[in-house]
């Protein structure tokens, strides 16, 4: 951990502004040590307040243009694509579309702050079309918000934060193993969820062919479009006879239909 230290000493501005800026391109490399051991070095004099927040900013700002223009450009194809190498899959698209609908633009300033979104909110408001200087806005707000909380946790926990690193370093290789160990075991467990996950997926899915079919057939399918307004305005496109409704007025009204009546949904 006297590493670290070192390493934003003797680095400084340039260490912020390179580990920011890949945290989040979605490097697994955290930012938030950075930012708070450079906020108790600011508060021992040997950096500079500017100078780390502008390039903390700078950095989160360039690689959420990155991905609000990638938004813009391919639409909900890279919101699939980020969510597809999610640890929670089945969630992603859907929670953060929810988020952004009941928010809007104003939600990436808490966005850094909320675990998955940090990443997909800039590409999803890119995907709807949102003014390109109000992204700008709201993002660089966001950045200044996140970068300024971890530099001020640092700078006012100063003598505690040296405390915790020297334990760290004392544990030596055994403080390593434990914080592999740990975050092993947390992937695993996010693994293992997102297996039975898609087991599930395979037993309940039903191909298009076969729904095709079944309405040529005659048969009595319910077909329920549960997409969230965003995804409808960005494919209109409905499978023919389909009630529009979200999950949360499922159960109210479909209360009268029958135990054995086949209900199909389809989502983004």
């Amino acid at each position: 951990m006297e590493q670290l230290v070192t390493l934003v000493v003797r680095h400084g501005t340039p260490l912020v502004f390179l580990n920011v800026l890949l945290e989040q391109l979605g490097a697994p490399i955290p930012a938030l040590p950075v930012l708070l051991v450079a906020g108790s070095l600011i508060r021992e004099g040997r950096l500079s307040t500017s100078s780390i927040l502008m390039a903390a900013v700078l950095a989160s700002l360039i690689a959420d243009i990155v991905w609000f223009l990638l938004g813009r450009r391919y639409g909900w194809r890279i919101l699939r694509t980020l969510c597809r190498i999610s640890l929670s899959p089945d969630s992603c698209v859907r929670e953060t579309e929810t988020f952004f609908e009941r928010w809007g633009l104003p939600s990436l300033i808490a966005a850094k702050f909320i675990p998955g979104y940090s990443t997909v909110g800039p590409p999803l408001a890119g995907a709807i079309g949102a003014s390109a200087l109000l992204f700008m806005a709201y993002d660089a707000a966001g950045a200044l918000l996140w970068a300024g909380s971890g530099i001020a946790v640092g700078f006012i926990f100063r003598h505690a934060l040296h405390e915790v690193l020297r334990h760290l370093q004392n544990l030596g290789v055994w403080g390593g193993v434990v914080a592999v160990s740990l975050l092993a075991l947390f992937i695993f467990l996010k693994w293992w969820q997102r297996i039975r996950f898609y087991r599930h997926l395979r037993m309940a899915r039903i191909q298009p062919a076969e729904l095709k079919r079944m309405m040529d057939a005659g048969e009595a399918v319910v077909v329920l479009d549960v997409r969230t307004r965003s995804a409808r305005k960005s494919d209109p496109r409905m499978i023919p006879g389909a009630m529009v409704m979200s999950l949360s007025e499922i159960n109210e009204r479909m209360a009268g239909m029958k135990p054995s009546q086949e209900i199909i949904l389809y989502c983004t």
